[in-house]
């Protein structure tokens, strides 16, 4: 996938961390053919502080899941491992 946009680092409340605070991170990433699907996903903990180069290839693993709240249904979409290629 290609890099369309990076979002700024910004830190939101975990209890699952040991200082009490997570890294978190957008990204919005597209497919590498000319009419290519755009997706935005969300990088944690360490992965939110990696940037990278609008335009640059990266090969990305996601995971995918949804919910429902108050009758309206949302999509999740999670980084587990991005690198550069």
């Amino acid at each position: 996938m290609k890099v369309v946009a990076q979002g700024e680092t910004f830190t939101v409340p975990s209890k699952k961390s040991e200082n009490g605070q997570l890294a978190k991170c957008v990204i919005r990433l597209k497919e590498l053919n000319d009419f290519g699907d755009e997706i935005i996903a969300t990088m944690l903990g360490n992965q939110a502080s990696c940037r990278f180069a609008i335009g640059a290839v990266v090969a990305v693993n996601l995971r995918m899941g949804t919910h429902e709240n108050n009758g309206q249904f949302y999509q999740d979409i999670t980084v587990n491992d991005i690198r550069e290629v």
